[in-house]
């Protein structure tokens, strides 16, 4: 699974997800990509899921880069406990995705073969998503 080597912090507070991705809310690496359309939190299993779900369709026919990291901490206090006594201790990591952000890219693959891996990998994901291509690419898709 996916997590930071270590961080500065081992708890984190919530934050917030307002407002629209200002960056990676472009394609940089790949022809095409999944961007979320809507605010979430992805957890580490949902993105190896999406990973592994493109990956199968693809059959390592091009090449695919994970534009998101998990490295927010979620605590969670252990069942049938009180409350108080202070924050649970880290669960699981989530990457905070906000709308617009691009998710995974994909390049070197026939256009209709990345539209279904990349379907297959959204629906892994919590978020809504909407499959977009680079400028030259998008003028066939």
């Amino acid at each position: 699974m996916l997590m930071p080597k270590r961080t500065k912090f081992r708890k984190m507070q919530k934050g917030n997800r307002k407002g629209k991705a200002i960056r990676g809310s472009s394609l940089a690496f790949g022809d095409m990509g999944l961007k979320a359309i809507e605010p979430a939190w992805i957890t580490t299993t949902q993105i190896e899921a999406a990973r592994v779900a493109i990956n199968r369709k693809i059959k390592r026919g091009g090449k695919m880069w994970i534009r998101i990291f998990p490295d927010k901490p979620i605590t969670k206090k252990p069942a049938e406990t009180r409350m108080g006594k202070g924050k649970g201790a880290p669960e699981t990591w989530v990457a905070v995705v906000k709308p617009g952000r691009i998710l995974f890219e994909l390049e070197g693959i026939p256009e209709n073969l990345g539209r279904e891996a990349l379907t297959m990998g959204a629906a892994k994901l919590p978020v809504k998503t909407r499959i977009v291509g680079r400028e030259a690419f998008a003028s066939r898709m």
